[in-house]
């Protein structure tokens, strides 16, 4: 029975919320999450302000988080710029950034093509292996997209080989408009994870209520074990389509890893408390 490395992610909830969550009232929320337990805590962007205005905070936040050394920060930049920045906290473990393989959506999502993101990618990693950091790249439109861009399994599998190769430790495959089906996660994760043995290879679903259980177990049951999630499935990518497609609930991956005797490192107490504060935040 593999451990889960599972990765909370409030930014990802609050990026595209429609009304400013205050700064006070982010911390004392990533605060509790902190208490909970979560490998990983995706919790703020070195972004446009304008692009993604809810997380211009995320430097007066960043001082005011309760760290622990349990649980690994992530921060998500969207070109080197944002990385720059980002490297100089210590506080900060991971940088996260969305590497697109649909050409329209990588254009509407940091303003550059697959090609200049690709130099982007080499330029972030270098810089975070300069300080000490660690890239993850999200495979964005990793099952697929709406925009008629060509995709096949087999184009998602060369991109992480090529990102691989850059050094890449850690490439989350992403579900960024919910398309994803069983058979297209099966192969892509049954293909990737014995392939890449020195690469995490993590999963970044999003899903309707009535299909995120059988995306979970579908990739762990071909050798995924990195789970993105965010309280109560809130979230989605603004810059995606208008109708945004949640993240799985945390609380369902929780449930369903209690279910198959998954141990998870979590306190309940702390999580029910998070659980409680996210339901008065995202209303």
């Amino acid at each position: 029975m593999n451990n889960i490395t599972l990765v909370e992610c409030p930014r990802d909830a609050m990026q595209g919320w429609k009304h400013f969550i205050p700064t006070q009232t982010k911390v004392n929320y990533l605060n509790q999450l902190l208490k909970c337990g979560f490998d990983v805590l995706d919790f703020g962007s070195f972004v446009s302000a304008k692009a993604i205005p809810q997380l211009a905070d995320t430097k007066e936040v960043i001082p005011q988080l309760q760290l622990d050394g349990k649980t690994k920060l992530l921060a998500i930049i969207a070109n080197t710029r944002g990385a720059e920045e980002a490297v100089v906290y210590d506080e900060i473990h991971y940088l996260g950034f969305p590497f697109s393989i649909s050409e329209t959506f990588q254009l509407r999502n940091t303003n550059k093509t697959i090609a200049e993101s690709l130099k982007q990618v080499e330029e972030i990693q270098q810089l975070c292996v300069k300080h000490g950091k660690e890239l993850v790249v999200y495979i964005s439109m990793g099952f697929g997209n709406p925009y008629g861009d060509e995709y096949s399994a087999e184009v998602a599998i060369k991109w992480v080989g090529q990102l691989a190769a850059m050094g890449i430790k850690t490439i989350a495959m992403s579900d960024t408009v919910g398309v994803a089906k069983p058979d297209n996660i099966e192969y892509i994760f049954k293909t990737l994870v014995p392939e890449f043995k020195d690469v995490h290879i993590g999963a970044h679903f999003h899903s309707t209520p009535d299909t995120w259980e059988e995306k979970i177990q579908t990739a762990y049951g071909n050798g995924c074990v990195r789970f993105d999630s965010a309280m109560k499935g809130i979230g989605g990518c603004p810059m995606a389509e208008d109708e945004l497609v949640g993240n799985i609930a945390t609380e369902n991956i929780v449930q369903w890893a209690g279910n198959k005797n998954i141990p998870l490192k979590l306190n309940t107490e702390a999580f029910s408390e998070a659980w409680r504060m996210a339901a008065e935040i995202f209303v």
